[in-house]
């Protein structure tokens, strides 16, 4: 035999020259919840090893954050009070926006990326303003320019719109560069899909819709081109960074979306995803570490280049040994 490809993976030298594919903790980004209140570093029940954290000790994930190398975090906030129009989604006072300034302060180069949406500030539990049960696209424009205004007068870095409404990049872009911050960037949730896997994140940023679904915003996980309208669509209006959400059970809109742009493609790796890796291991089912890291390079090889993970900080220090 002229060509034997185990000549390449005799040992571990010429496995490592050869590996195509690697992971760096500049690749990772990890979500964060923050809560009103004090004193609190409170573990979620969904997702073991990730923790609802109050103001007054956030220092300790940013510090973990630090150490870890890990560049940057993107937060989720969790309000003392809802209403119809998730008012404390974009008051100066927000919960978010209070951990933005907190974050700054903490360590002035963390990457602070804000979640902009209105599920976790709305006491109906959609991503919108309701007309009835519909949620009302054009109006819920005008509220989720206000939420990504105020993350950017509090510091955000970038802000990351995930309601799927039709439109919102553009007016988010307009809404930030007449605001005076044309330099926050905004990575768009492009490809985002009604997805079962999101369970766990639901019960962490209390976000579960009290009426109906979300089929007729977030995507049918059966699409694959549509996928590539809404994220030229984005491009249009705006956007500096796309992202697939969620990751494993997509890894093929993944690899359509960095074949068919010039931009960065983020992709976020679940709360579900998380959970039954961390279930799977408490039962010795799997080898957490292998499997995570596994994963992970899963979602980089089909071609994102950012990774949302509540792994973040593990695979990071794994990888730095």
């Amino acid at each position: 035999m002229i060509n034997r490809g185990r000549r390449l993976r005799r040992d571990e030298n010429i496995r490592a020259l050869v590996r195509e594919t690697t992971l760096s903790p500049d690749d990772f980004i990890l979500p964060i919840f923050v809560v009103e209140g004090e004193n609190i570093k409170r573990e979620i029940s969904s997702l073991p090893g990730c923790y609802h954290y109050s103001l007054d000790r956030l220092h300790e994930i940013i510090e973990e954050v630090r150490d870890a190398k890990v560049r940057g975090v993107i937060l989720f906030g969790i309000p003392k009070t809802k209403d119809c129009c998730g008012s404390e989604g974009f008051a100066k006072d927000g919960i978010v926006q209070k951990a933005v300034r907190k974050i700054k302060e903490i360590d002035s180069n963390i990457f602070v990326i804000t979640d902009v949406c209105m599920c976790e500030y709305t006491d109906h539990g959609h991503c919108g303003i309701l007309d009835g049960e519909y949620v009302d696209n054009d109006k819920t424009l005008e509220y989720l320019c206000k939420i990504a205004v105020s993350h950017a007068e509090a510091g955000a870095d970038m802000v990351a719109p995930s309601d799927m409404m039709d439109g919102r990049v553009g007016y988010i872009r307009e809404a930030l560069d007449d605001n005076g911050y044309k330099n926050v960037s905004i990575m768009s949730y492009s490809a985002k899909y009604c997805s079962a896997f999101y369970g766990p994140f639901r019960e962490a940023a209390d976000s579960a819709p009290k009426f109906g679904d979300r089929k007729t915003y977030q995507m049918d996980p059966a699409n694959r081109r549509e996928a590539l309208k809404e994220v030229e669509m984005d491009l249009e209006e705006g956007a500096d960074i796309v992202m697939v959400k969620p990751a494993l059970s997509y890894l093929d809109i993944i690899r359509e979306v960095k074949d068919n742009t010039i931009v960065p493609v983020a992709a976020y790796s679940v709360s579900g995803e998380y959970a039954m890796v961390k279930a799977a291991a408490k039962a010795g089912l799997i080898d957490e570490e292998r499997i995570v890291m596994e994963m992970l390079t899963s979602i980089k090889r089909a071609g994102a280049d950012i990774i949302i993970t509540y792994y973040a900080i593990y695979a990071a220090k794994k990888i730095r040994g």
